[in-house]
């Protein structure tokens, strides 16, 4: 259903058929499964890249630099385009909470005749595994991408942080457990980032997180922030929505570890992002009390009185 991009109502119909294969003759076998080298060749310069990452309660980096801490609560996509799904699972980080983390990963690297058989990742708590569903660590013998080639993960740190490199369509994902928590980073071919159709608008790393979902990063004990601050300020010393995420995070959780998410999270930033001038975020006012309307509209008639006033005495 997933592959073939199914209605979930209705009758089903046959799949609709899949983008043409590059040219043989254009691009040798060899370097198929390549995708900056034939870009390249194609465009005659380096493709563009984005970066997007879930991690903590969730909060989610966007593609377009968007960041949101939002309750999705349940499963959700971040990822449904031709070449890749990834959906996260969240639940409350504890009873009674708004707060969620997410405890479950499913990335799908779909077929691609000539570089990777389909392949299923599945990274749970206390299991986050340095190989895929069946078991393999290849994309399997295709004849681009000489003999699997074209997709392979590799551990990290082992049952903490696998890497997931697919170079047939420019992508490295980086899957981290921190704490109770599961990460999920992603540097990914511009291309491929807008490879959807108008039925795969659900996608929290292309629109962030719908507006019912999304939560403050007000912390409402004073005390626990203050504590949470003293912590996250040993490694992130800049105060941007990291250090913002990583304050709500462990203050909420009352779990020191969670400043590892935040960490994680900006080191995959780092080495993801293709421009460093974007790695910092700073929101004006996140996590704290936001004046209503009606508030910000009293506050400019009384300046406007003000300035009446003023230019009445002169």
């Amino acid at each position: 259903m997933i592959q073939h991009n199914c209605s979930k109502d209705g009758p089903t119909s046959p799949p609709r058929p899949r983008a043409p294969a590059p040219d043989r003759q254009t691009f040798p076998a060899s370097e198929m499964c390549d995708y900056e080298k034939t870009f390249l060749t194609k465009h005659g310069r380096p493709p563009r890249y984005q970066h997007c990452a879930a991690f903590g309660d969730p909060h989610v980096r966007t593609f377009h630099d968007d960041f949101h801490t939002c309750r999705v609560e349940g499963s959700w996509p971040l990822l449904d385009n031709e070449y890749l799904f990834v959906q996260a699972t969240s639940a409350p980080v504890a009873e009674g909470s708004n707060a969620t983390v997410t405890s479950k990963l499913t990335i799908i690297f779909k077929n691609m005749k000539e570089c990777t058989e389909q392949k299923v990742y599945r990274a749970e708590l206390d299991n986050v595994p340095a190989a895929f569903e069946d078991g393999s660590v290849t994309g399997g013998q295709r004849p681009g991408g000489g003999g699997g080639g074209g997709l392979h993960i590799r551990e990290r740190s082992p049952g903490r942080h696998v890497e997931i490199r697919a170079p047939y369509i420019g992508t490295t994902i980086a899957v981290r457990q921190a704490a109770r928590q599961l990460s999920f980073s992603i540097r990914a071919a511009e291309e491929v980032t807008r490879a959807f159709t108008a039925e795969q608008d659900l996608q929290l790393c292309v629109a962030g997180c719908p507006r019912s979902q999304r939560i403050s990063r007000s912390v409402r004990s004073r005390a626990a922030a203050q504590a949470a601050r003293a912590l996250c300020k040993a490694t992130l010393p800049v105060e941007d929505v990291y250090f913002q995420s990583c304050v709500f995070d462990v203050a909420t959780s009352g779990d020191a570890n969670f400043t590892m998410a935040a960490r994680g999270a900006l080191e995959d930033a780092r080495d993801f992002l293709p421009d460093a001038e974007k790695l910092h975020i700073f929101q004006a006012g996140a996590g704290g009390p936001r004046a209503s309307p009606s508030f910000l509209l009293l506050l400019l008639l009384l300046l406007l009185s003000s300035l009446c006033a003023l230019r009445s005495h002169l």
